[in-house]
C-alpha cells in the first residue's frame, strides 16, 4: 500500500473508531446513581428516561424482591414461571421489582428485548410484554435486528397496543435511558450475572436464588414468611 493509501486507510479507521465511541455513548449513556437508594421502588426521573420502576404486587410492602434480569438469559427464562408462582401465592403481600440487566456480550438480542418491554410499559403493559418475551424466548433470541423488531411488533399487536407508538417508543431515547439506568443501578449493587435477586436490599444467597431458577421455592418462601411475620 502506498503512502496515500495508508493515509486514507488511517482516516477510515479513525472515523470508524470515532463512530463506535459515539454509538457506545448513545446506546450506553453514562449514569450517576451514587445517590440512588436501589432498595426501594425508584420513581421516574430524568436519569431513567422519566420511566419508573415496574412493580408487581404491593409497592409499599415490607417485603420487596428485586430481580435484575435479561430477557435472553436461559436461567432468567427458567426462573420466570417460578417467580410468577411466588407472586400468585403471595399476591399483594409482597412487591416485585424487575430491572433490566441485559448481558449483551453474550446475549446480543437482550437489550432489544428490554426495549420491547419498556415500550409496552409506556402503554401500561410492561408485565404482559415481560411474560410474552419469556414465554416465546426461543422465537426471537436468534433473529437479526429487522426480524426481531417485526417479532416484537407482533407481540405488541397481540397485546392490542398502539402499533405506531410502540414502534416509536421502542427506538426512543427515553427507553434507552431507562435500560442504561437499570444497568447502572445493578452494577452499583455488584450485579454481574442474571438473574440476580435482592430481598429487602440483601442479595439472595446462591442456594435460595438457585432454588428460584430450578423451581425449589422452599428457601425463598421461608424468607418471605419470616419477614412478613416480623
Amino acid at each position: 500500500m502506498n503512502k496515500i493509501g495508508w493515509i486514507i486507510f488511517s482516516a477510515v479507521v479513525v472515523l470508524l473508531l470515532g463512530g463506535l465511541i459515539v454509538w457506545t455513548r448513545v446506546s450506553n449513556p453514562s449514569v450517576d446513581v451514587s445517590k440512588i437508594d436501589s432498595n426501594v421502588v425508584l420513581k421516574a426521573s430524568a436519569e431513567s428516561g422519566n420511566i419508573a420502576d415496574h412493580v408487581e404486587g404491593k409497592a409499599d410492602s415490607k417485603v420487596i424482591l428485586v430481580e435484575y434480569g435479561d430477557f435472553q438469559c436461559p436461567s432468567c427464562g427458567n426462573a420466570h414461571p417460578n417467580v410468577k408462582a411466588l407472586m400468585e401465592e403471595y399476591g399483594d403481600r409482597i412487591g416485585l421489582i424487575f430491572r433490566n440487566f441485559p448481558l449483551t456480550s453474550i446475549h446480543p438480542n437482550a437489550r432489544a428485548g428490554a426495549a420491547a418491554a419498556e415500550a409496552a410499559g409506556l402503554q401500561d403493559r410492561f408485565w404482559d410484554m415481560h411474560d410474552l418475551l419469556y414465554a416465546n424466548r426461543d422465537s426471537w433470541i436468534n433473529l437479526d435486528a429487522a426480524q426481531r423488531t417485526d417479532m416484537f411488533a407482533s407481540f405488541a399487536n397481540q397485546l392490542g397496543l398502539d402499533a405506531a407508538k410502540f414502534k416509536t417508543d421502542y427506538a426512543s431515547a427515553d427507553v434507552n435511558k431507562k435500560i442504561s439506568f437499570d444497568i447502572a443501578v445493578g452494577k452499583a449493587k455488584k450485579v454481574d450475572a442474571t438473574p440476580t435477586f435482592f430481598l429487602n436490599g440483601e442479595k439472595l444467597d446462591e442456594k435460595t436464588a438457585g432454588g428460584i431458577v430450578q423451581g425449589d421455592l422452599t428457601a425463598v418462601k421461608a424468607k418471605f414468611d419470616k419477614l412478613l411475620a416480623e
